[in-house]
């Protein structure tokens, strides 16, 4: 099948298949809402289909959503209809160019594993300092790797499927199942998702499959972050292990990157 298809109908599921995580839009408010740094804006880097552009554009925050994909950025468009205080921008992270300076940038949900060689990773946090005003701040949601995960994905002999329960499309009322494996390349730490979805009858019938292109993620380490914010000239201010304000620790599952664009 015609891959567009797959890609217009993850757009369109997406919103009911990705949750926020706990915690996470109020974690960005109380960073955001007391600096003087929310007067230059706020810039999501990544942003999908608006998940969390939206919820601060309803506080009222002058924000920016870029993303790569026009079927992504279709959804998000939809939802900002009348609203002068939300920008959408259809662009690549590693080479985005706008003419304005930001206050903060985010880039929530792993985004920021989409890079997944040094030269990606560098380019792209160059970028994102180049559209921060002085002092401003980014903040950067990844994964903690799970090592357990990792190394059972090292002793499949082949890839192993797993489904979803059946999702209902927003428009159409059809029924999808979502059909994933997970591979890992420890030479360079890249984990990969196949995906498939399966268009379902009422009885759990396969009518159609749609393929969709393997998914690539770099999985980051605590030492490696730190190294790349630290290259490109940012000053850590914090790194947490949830978005509680929880110190990253070895039980953590996600880690929060806080950074300040140093001025010379």
């Amino acid at each position: 099948m015609d891959n567009k298809i797959a890609k217009e109908l993850y757009a369109q599921l997406y919103d009911i298949r990705v949750p926020d995580w706990d915690g996470e839009v109020e974690f960005y408010r109380k960073i955001i809402e007391p600096t003087y740094l929310k007067m230059h804006g706020v810039l999501e880097v990544a942003c999908g289909t608006g998940r969390i552009t939206m919820q601060l554009a309803n506080d009222g925050i002058e924000i920016t959503g870029l993303d790569i994909s026009p079927e992504l950025l279709k959804i998000a468009q939809g939802k900002s209809i009348g609203m002068s205080n939300v920008k959408w921008i259809l662009s690549d992270m590693r080479t985005f160019e706008l003419e304005k300076k930001f206050g903060f940038v985010v880039s929530p949900g792993h985004s920021f594993q989409f890079m997944t060689t040094p030269e990606d990773q560098v380019i792209c946090l160059e970028r994102i300092k180049r559209h921060l005003v002085p002092d401003g701040i980014v903040i950067i949601h990844i994964d903690f790797q799970n090592f357990n995960w990792l190394a059972g994905l090292l002793n499949q002999k082949e890839l192993v499927f797993k489904k979803s329960d059946p999702l209902t499309h927003p428009f159409t009322n059809q029924k999808f199942r979502r059909s994933f494996a997970w591979e890992f390349e420890p030479s360079t730490q890249t984990a990969t998702v196949t995906t498939n979805w399966e268009e379902i009858n009422k009885n759990g019938d396969v009518i159609q499959i749609l393929e969709m292109e393997p998914m690539r993620l770099h999985c980051l380490f605590p030492f490696e972050m730190e190294h790349l914010l630290n290259r490109v000239g940012f000053s850590i201010e914090r790194v947490y292990g949830d978005f509680f304000k929880n110190e990253l620790t070895n039980e953590s599952d996600q880690m929060i990157w806080i950074a300040r664009n140093k001025v010379e």
